[in-house]
């Protein structure tokens, strides 16, 4: 399956994109110390595939999340 990044023509605004929530960020934390974030959990996934799944992926809050209720994936 292909990109789905839209070429520039992605939606503006949090509530452009249906069931996700402003702010909240997956963030991938790869071995050899790179962190990235992406805006889904899926291209999080992915990246972290590509890079042989050594990563691990932590939701970073957004707003109208409580401070510290972040969510460990991977490892």
């Amino acid at each position: 399956m292909g990109c789905n990044c839209g070429r520039g023509e992605r939606p503006r605004g949090p509530a452009a994109v249906p069931g996700r929530r402003a702010g909240t960020v997956y963030r991938l934390t790869l071995p050899t110390g790179v962190v990235r974030d992406y805006p889904t959990l899926q291209e999080a996934d992915a990246a972290n595939k590509r890079a042989g799944s050594g990563g691990s992926i932590v939701v970073v809050p957004g707003a109208g999340q409580q401070p510290g209720a972040e969510r460990r994936r991977g490892v």
